[in-house]
């Protein structure tokens, strides 16, 4: 009788405890800082979004079938407009340090009328071309992964933010990438507080930074928008007279 094979069960037995030890520690070991921190870099890296001084977007937004030029200017985490022409009027939401204003007949502001609150709050945000999960901390919000969750069939990480008023915006950062697919969070839309979620596709690249060129904005589970940009421009010349309240 051989007493090699209950010898060889037993390292088989340890090997597999260890092996399995280690894939435990290393799934425990990945913090939600450790997630962001990757999809900071896959997306080309905080400090290089920071580094760029100014940003135009130009592109269309689909609502109820119809198409209209979209047009997005900014001073890097200073000031932003986005500009909407639909059917011979402006749409224009817009920031500048620390203040907004916004035009918008058909949300009852057929001139420039000031903003607050988090309608302020979401145009500030704006205005930083790194999305605020990349820059949470400097923002003064709070992270947490809240594990995963599925998206379209595919398991996603949840990673929640909290502001300092306490307003909640949820993240899914995509495991085999580490691009953002989904935003889920609460928005001032005519008026109203609404839940919307966001959907991102179409990653491009420019001057090495990564860009969602579509978005998909729904309510409900009801499709609200479709944002398609053409064209990204980095470090352009931009007269900061625009973002002045007219």
């Amino acid at each position: 009788m051989s007493y090699l094979a209950p010898a060889k069960n037993i390292i088989m037995k340890k090997l597999f405890f260890v092996l399995l030890a280690l894939i435990v520690i290393k799934t425990q070991a990945q913090s939600v800082d450790d997630i962001i921190h990757i999809y900071a870099d896959s997306m080309g890296g905080l400090n290089n979004f920071k580094n760029v001084k100014t940003a135009k977007l130009t592109g269309t937004v689909t609502a109820q079938g119809n198409e209209f030029p979209l047009t997005v200017q900014m001073v890097n985490g200073k000031a932003m407009r986005v500009d909407v022409d639909v059917m011979g009027q402006s749409i224009v939401n817009c920031y500048k340090d620390g203040a907004g204003w916004k035009i918008n007949p058909y949300d009852g502001a057929p001139s420039a009328t000031d903003v607050s609150g988090t309608e302020l709050a979401d145009f500030k945000d704006q205005s930083f071309l790194a999305s605020q999960l990349m820059d949470y901390k400097d923002r003064g919000y709070k992270a947490e992964l809240l594990g995963q969750e599925d998206v379209d069939g595919n398991k996603a990480y949840k990673i929640q933010l909290t502001s300092a008023d306490s307003t909640t915006s949820t993240y899914y950062i995509d495991p085999s990438n580490y691009m953002l697919i989904k935003f889920a969070g609460t928005r001032t839309v005519m008026g109203q507080d609404m839940k919307l979620e966001s959907y991102f596709s179409d990653v491009k690249d420019f001057n090495n930074l990564k860009f969602s060129m579509s978005r998909v904005i729904k309510a409900g589970g009801q499709t609200l928008q479709e944002l398609h940009f053409d064209k990204i421009e980095l470090d352009v010349p931009i007269d900061e007279k625009i973002f002045d309240k007219q």
